[in-house]
């Protein structure tokens, strides 16, 4: 496999560009002309710390890379723009598995109204994929930032939570009754397949990101390291508390007893098992019935109100028997 010739495959294969992007992949930079305010983020993942590959199909691979970056987008109320991506080539991956893999991440980029505007193949020793992506906006001041819920606003969440990680504990083996559970096999009751999709196929709040934006957001986070955890950058960020209700977190159906059979608390892929790359937002309680309704005309993810916004700082979640659950999440580093 030659790195230019890949490159030029990969070129072949790319949607159009955006209108935006005046010169895109095949040269030495790409070159837009947006107008207005951008948003930039940064996103990896690697075999064997973000996914494994005896998991996901390539083309699964690709386009997860691709919605995850996507997600932090959202969670500023973007549009989608343009996205780079280095590829990191591990030796047991030849060049129709890349092919694979970047056509996966080609069909996301078309159903997100995304250009792959340029990137670059190197060797590594496990597959990664560093993922950029720019979002736009008229202003700055349209984007949603994680810094300004006011004591007062209510917190909401979109979709559905927890899916993910059940889909993990299914995954490793640890979810399942079932001694002959396999992650790829037919014998999988639907409920499971929906909780392993929501693992292996991500997608990010795009358009409910716009909707809450344009509904009067006043600040939002991706919950991609756990609710606990973002919800806790949300309230360093904006100095206010959050108080979160337990029991009225919209949890995904099969969740809690994929948990128990794993010996785990039911609640706690809820709260702090992450990648369900949902939305938590801050918003005035008078907005809130009209941006429920905005993203339910959309056909996108239901919006449930969970807590509020307080005087003061930290995160308590609220259990029904009125005891707190310490909130938690993801550590990259951890």
């Amino acid at each position: 496999m030659g790195e230019f010739e890949l490159l030029q495959r990969i070129r072949q294969r790319l949607p159009q560009p955006d209108p935006r992007v005046r010169l895109d992949s095949g040269d030495d930079a790409a070159i837009s002309a947006p107008g207005g305010a951008t948003a930039t983020s940064v996103d990896a993942l690697i075999d064997g710390v973000h996914f494994r590959r005896e998991w996901s199909s390539l083309p699964q691979t690709g386009a997860k890379a691709l919605a995850v970056a996507l997600s932090d987008l959202a969670a500023m109320g973007a549009e989608t723009g343009e996205a780079y991506v280095v590829l990191g080539v591990p030796p047991d991956l030849d060049e129709e598995g890349c092919i694979e893999l970047l056509d996966g991440m080609a069909r996301m980029a078309a159903e997100t109204g995304t250009t792959l505007a340029g990137g670059d193949v190197t060797r590594a020793p496990a597959l990664t994929l560093a993922v950029t992506v720019v979002g736009h906006a008229e202003s700055a001041d349209d984007f949603v930032t994680r810094a300004g819920a006011q004591p007062g606003d209510v917190l909401a969440v979109t979709g559905e939570l927890g899916g993910a990680a059940a889909g993990l504990l299914l995954l490793e083996g640890a979810g399942s009754s079932r001694s002959s559970f396999h992650p790829h096999s037919g014998r999988n009751d639907d409920r499971e397949r929906l909780l392993i999709a929501r693992q292996l196929e991500p997608r990010a709040r795009l358009e409910a990101g716009r909707a809450l934006a344009a509904g009067g957001a006043t600040a939002m986070i991706d919950l991609s390291d756990g609710l606990g955890g973002d919800a806790g950058h949300l309230a360093t960020a904006s100095g206010v508390g959050l108080l979160i209700d337990a029991a009225a977190l919209p949890i995904a159906a099969g969740v809690a007893e994929v948990a128990a059979a794993a010996g785990r608390d039911p609640i706690e892929p809820a709260t702090s098992g992450g990648e369900d790359y949902e939305l938590l937002a801050a918003l005035p309680p008078e907005l809130l019935a009209a941006a429920t309704a905005a993203l339910a005309r959309q056909g996108e993810a239901g919006l449930t109100r969970i807590g509020e916004a307080i005087a003061g700082g930290g995160v308590e979640i609220r259990l029904p028997d009125g005891g707190l659950l310490e909130p938690r999440g993801f550590d990259q580093l951890g």
